[in-house]
C-alpha cells in the first residue's frame, strides 16, 4: 500500500476512513473496473484509484464511474502521445511553463500568465494544458503526487477573460485530473476578476474551490502564503521572489524535448510509482466496463447531456455579459466591488 492511503484525511467535509477501509473500497474499485490494456493499467495502481474515490468522497459507485470516463478520455485523446513539437507554439509567450522548482512540499509548479494568451484556439489551448499536466506528472518526485498552480494577473484585462477556456479547464483538471492539484495561487487578480470569479465558481467542486487562494503583493498576511510555500531565493521576482531570471522559450523548448524522451520508459513501467503495484483483479473487459452505464444513472446522464449542450451558447453569452455588466459597476464604484470572494 502506498503512503498516501496511510495519511488520514484532512480535506473539510472528506469522510475520514481508516488505511484498510480505503484499501477495502480500492480493491471494490478495481474488481469493478476489470482489466486493462498495458498503457492504462497504471490509472488503476493504489495511487491512481484512491484520487478517484478522494475526488468522490469515497463513494464507491462514483468514483468508479469517474474512472470509467478517465479511462475512456485517456483512450480517444491520447495525452501521453502529445509532444513538444505538436504545441510549442502555444508555450511561445511563457502563458504556461513547469518552473525549474519545486515548493516546499516537493510538488512540480506550474507557472501561468493569461494576458501571455497567443491562442484563440479553445481546442489548441486544451491541448497544452493537457500537455503541461502530462509534463508535471511526469516529473513528480517519489511519494508525491500533486502539483502547485502559480498564476500571474500582470496585463489581465477583460480581452483575456473567457467562458468557454474557463469551463473547460475546470472539466480538463477536475475530471481528467482528480486530486492532482495541491494549491492554485491567484496572485494579484484585478477588481475586475472578482465578479467573475463569482460567475465561474459554480464551474468549480467544493474541494477545488479551496484549494484556491487570492495573494496580493501589497498584503503582508497573504504574501505570508507565499513564504510558506516557497523557497523564496528559488521564487521569480514577479511573484515577490528573488530570482530575477524570466522566461526563456529556447531552453524551455531543450527542457521539454528532453522530457518527452522519458516518456515511453515512463509509460512501459506502466504504474504511478513502483511501490503502487497491485495485481489486477479480473472482471470485465475493459471496453465493457466503459460502455456499461450505471443502471440508475445512464438515462439522467444522457439527458443531462443533452441540456448542457443546448444551453451552452446561451450560458456562455450571458455570463460575459453579467461580467460586463459588473466590470461597469466596479468603474462606477471606484474599483470597489461588492460581495468580494477573495480568500486570503
Amino acid at each position: 500500500m502506498s503512503a498516501e492511503l496511510k495519511k488520514s484525511s484532512s480535506n473539510k467535509g472528506e469522510k475520514i476512513l481508516t488505511p484498510e477501509e480505503q484499501q477495502t473500497k480500492i480493491n471494490e474499485v478495481r474488481r469493478l473496473i476489470g482489466q486493462q490494456p498495458e498503457k492504462l493499467f497504471m490509472y488503476c495502481s493504489d495511487a491512481s484509484l484512491a484520487r478517484h474515490l478522494r475526488a468522490r468522497n469515497w463513494h464507491i459507485k462514483k468514483a468508479t464511474k469517474m474512472l470509467k470516463d478517465t479511462l475512456k478520455w485517456r483512450s480517444s485523446y491520447k495525452p501521453e502521445e502529445i509532444r513538444w513539437e505538436e504545441i510549442a507554439r502555444e508555450a511561445e509567450t511563457g502563458k504556461i511553463y513547469r518552473s525549474n522548482y519545486l515548493d516546499k512540499h516537493g510538488r512540480p509548479v506550474l507557472i501561468m500568465r493569461p494576458s501571455r494568451q497567443n491562442s484563440k484556439s479553445t481546442r489548441g489551448q486544451i491541448k497544452y494544458l493537457v500537455y503541461c499536466m502530462e509534463n508535471a506528472i511526469l516529473n513528480l518526485p517519489p511519494e508525491q503526487e500533486q502539483m502547485v498552480w502559480l498564476i500571474d494577473f500582470e496585463g489581465f484585462n477583460m480581452s483575456h477573460i473567457s467562458v468557454k477556456v474557463t469551463r473547460e479547464t475546470a472539466h480538463v483538471l477536475q475530471d481528467q485530473y482528480p486530486e492532482r492539484l495541491g494549491v492554485a495561487i491567484l496572485y494579484n487578480p484585478p477588481k475586475f476578476f472578482e465578479p467573475f470569479w463569482t460567475m465561474v465558481k459554480p464551474f468549480l467542486e467544493p474541494k477545488t474551490y479551496n484549494k484556491v487562494k487570492f495573494v496580493y503583493s501589497d498584503d503582508l498576511n497573504s504574501m505570508k502564503i507565499m513564504e510558506e510555500l516557497f523557497d523564496m531565493d528559488k521564487l521569480e521576482s514577479a511573484f515577490g521572489g528573488n530570482d530575477t531570471s524570466s522566461f526563456d522559450f529556447e531552453k524551455y523548448a531543450e527542457r521539454m524535448r528532453e522530457d518527452d524522451k522519458k516518456i515511453p520508459a515512463f509509460w512501459s513501467r506502466g504504474v504511478d510509482n513502483p511501490s503502487d503495484l497491485e495485481p489486477p483483479v479480473i472482471a470485465a473487459s475493459l471496453d465493457s466496463a466503459i460502455l456499461e452505464s450505471d443502471s440508475d444513472s445512464s438515462d439522467n446522464d444522457k439527458a443531462e447531456k443533452v441540456a448542457i449542450n443546448k444551453m451552452e451558447s446561451e450560458e456562455i453569452a450571458e455570463l460575459n455579459d453579467h461580467v460586463t455588466d459588473e466590470m461597469g459597476v466596479v468603474n462606477n464604484t471606484n474599483g470597489v466591488a461588492s460581495g468580494s470572494t477573495t480568500v486570503h
